[in-house]
């Protein structure tokens, strides 16, 4: 009995004295935090001597206004003569302008009757009758406000941009779904393209194009195409092995197999990458206003230069009612491969489409000959005046003198002196070398030490360009945007996980806000709390919450029933079923929402340079007033790297992930 009892002590005294690290491989984040406060125990003080603390040093910082200066200055001076923009860029330049010209005077040939037409018979033969109803009302609201004109030169400008985005994504992603070596080198190029904001993408395209459309259409591209190859190199990687197996084994050749299997397989995907593409093409196209685009988005810019909300909020409309048709219409398309066909046998494939072009080609004739090729000046309803005098109205009622509250006014006041001023205080007055141990914490805990040191490396840079404070300052104003948006879209996520009416109430309402353009949340904000940081954050803030709900609302609802069943048999109340079972559960969801919120709180943070938010956005705003490409471009550059910092340090990467990719 006694050496029964002796034999299994001694396993335990040993695990036992293996305690302390079999604790820590099992707590790995434990152990990455451990490591890397032993590092830097060793690293810091070395640093901190040779460098000091504060802000970063000038010891470390590369000035380049001068190399810059002397390459705007090389462009500016070569760019009627030399052969790299005579020969090349020029044609570039000018086949984008032929374009859309060709485009814009197409769309003026069908004229305002033919065009309207036209788009419900393409959403009739995509969705149905009600999306045609739609897209037809929302063209003739174009027209009632007196938008026609800027509405055809948006969406000429879009059909040339989208073209092009879906060429380019194409090929990029057959070459990344078809070649391992070439997925491996696109992906972490697109997944850093994923995350730039718009802004970033327009000062360089100035510099060698130049304001105007060239510019707009070729910053569109380069924003647009990203998700088209990501979405198609999905696809075609995720074709079905037992399909393909079965065609090799009848003999198919490579391109046969792309033709006859790949690409029916991954037609999903492929629509979904067109609906993504379109969407952020329309965004971008809006936001290219600022270097001479032309159309809404110059009006929505001319409006806010002058905080005309009026004028604003007519030329947003059709912004907003453009991107639900073309975002209806790509969607109901996708949803439609593989169903059953409805509707008459008659109207079906060939037949349905020769029809709607039988009707569009009589109404453009008949448009035609009653000389309607331009919606009627007369058959126009102005709603700036209106709007303009119900935006009084709110600014004397509710910018200031609200009981309690204090108003509008006083609570973006309160939140730049309470929040923002603080936060930036406290982030510029940390030490350099513990800002980067705090991203490298960060991102080594949800990560892989490459996902640390590619953030570190990139809040590093950001040093090295001169721009720190302004840097930290617009990371002021993402992360209290982040932390709002987070509290509000979780609070309205738990709700609508339980309640199935409040998630109907909210769908149609976060689809509206999910497809709006960022450059429209500029104007309710401008309206009702005037220009400043606190109107940059409250716009980054509306422009997050329908994606970060819809996220979060879609992991709480998938946590496994039985688990959920399980907590309720155990008398579990619905705030211990929240925290101790849907949270834990919903976990990469949850995280996933957070990334997202980041991502698209930077993008409008930067946007809000236009309405006074300063820091980057306010410097690539004046570089690109004054075509000044030092300033422009190391604070596009900045932004560059803020956003791929935040994106490493929001979205958990494991090591058996970084090897599959």
């Amino acid at each position: 009995m006694a050496t029964a009892q002796a034999t299994p002590a001694r396993p335990a005294r040993a695990g036992a004295r293996r305690g302390p690290l079999a604790a820590l491989r099992d707590r790995p984040a434990a152990a990455k935090l451990l490591l890397l406060a032993l590092v830097a125990a060793v690293v810091v003080p070395l640093v901190h001597g040779r460098w000091g603390g504060g802000v970063w040093p000038d010891a470390l910082t590369a000035d380049l206004s001068a190399p810059l200066g002397e390459v705007t200055d090389w462009i500016v001076s070569n760019r009627d003569s030399h052969p790299l923009f005579l020969y090349f860029f020029g044609h570039i330049s000018n086949a984008v302008v032929l374009s859309v010209r060709g485009v814009y005077l197409l769309l003026l040939a069908l004229g305002w009757a033919g065009v309207t037409v036209f788009a419900a018979a393409v959403a009739w033969r995509a969705a149905g009758i009600g999306l045609a109803l739609t897209a037809g009302v929302s063209f003739l609201l174009c027209g009632l406000l007196g938008m026609w004109v800027p509405t055809m030169q948006t969406l000429a400008l879009m059909v040339v941009a989208v073209l092009a985005s879906v060429v380019l994504g194409l090929l990029l992603g057959l070459a990344a779904g078809l070649f391992d070596r070439v997925f491996r080198v696109l992906r972490p190029v697109l997944d850093t393209m994923q995350v730039l904001p718009a802004f970033a993408y327009l000062l360089p395209v100035v510099l060698v194009f130049g304001i105007g459309v060239p510019g707009a259409v070729l910053a569109t591209v380069v924003y647009a195409a990203p998700p088209m190859a990501r979405l198609t190199a999905l696809g075609l990687r995720g074709a079905d092995g037992g399909v393909m197996e079965a065609v090799t084994s009848l003999g198919a050749t490579g391109r046969q197999r792309l033709l006859s299997a790949r690409l029916p397989l991954a037609r999903k995907e492929l629509l979904l990458g067109l609906n993504q593409t379109i969407m952020m093409a329309l965004s971008m196209a809006v936001i290219a206003s600022v270097i001479g685009a032309g159309g809404l988005g110059d009006r929505v810019y001319q409006a806010l230069s002058s905080v005309d909300v009026g004028a604003a909020l007519a030329a947003g409309i059709p912004i907003v009612l453009l991107a639900v048709v073309l975002d209806r219409t790509t969607e109901a398309a996708g949803r439609r491969i593989g169903a059953e066909p409805t509707g008459p046998a008659l109207l079906r494939g060939w037949r349905g489409w020769s029809l709607a072009a039988l009707v569009t080609a009589a109404v453009t004739a008949v448009g035609r000959a009653a000389d309607g090729q331009v919606w009627p000046d007369d058959l126009t309803v102005a709603i700036a005046g209106p709007v303009n005098t119900a935006k009084d109205w709110m600014v004397d009622h509710l910018y200031t003198g609200v009981p309690v509250v204090g108003g509008t006014a006083d609570l973006a006041a309160h939140f730049t002196s309470g929040v923002l001023n603080p936060l930036r205080s406290g982030l510029t007055g940390l030490p350099w070398w513990s800002v980067l141990l705090i991203v490298a914490a960060l991102a080594w805990t949800i990560g892989t030490w490459r996902t640390a040191a590619t953030a570190v490396l990139a809040m590093a840079a950001i040093g090295v360009l001169g721009v720190w404070e302004p840097s930290m300052d617009t990371l002021s104003q993402v992360l209290a945007a982040v932390a709002v948006t987070l509290v509000i879209g979780f609070g309205v996520a738990v709700g609508a996980a339980r309640s199935a009416r409040l998630e109907t109430l909210l769908r149609p309402v976060l689809d509206v806000f999910q497809t709006m353009p960022q450059f429209v949340y500029l104007i309710p904000v401008v309206a009702l709390f005037g220009v400043g940081r606190a109107p940059a954050a409250a716009a980054a803030v509306i422009y997050a919450l329908p994606a970060v709900i819809r996220i979060t609302t879609q992991g709480l609802r998938s946590v496994d029933p039985a688990a959920m069943e399980g907590a309720r048999s155990l008398g579990a109340t619905p705030g211990q079923q929240l925290r101790q079972v849907q949270i834990p559960l919903a976990r990469p969801s949850l995280l996933l929402a957070v990334n997202q919120a980041v991502v698209l709180v930077l993008a409008v943070v930067i946007i809000g340079g236009l309405v006074g938010s300063g820091a980057l956005g306010y410097e690539v705003v004046l570089g690109l007033a004054q075509g000044d490409l030092a300033t422009g471009l190391v604070a596009g550059a900045a932004i560059v790297c803020l956003g791929l910092m935040l994106d490493r340090v929001t979205q958990p990467t494991t090591r058996r992930q970084r090897q599959e990719s």
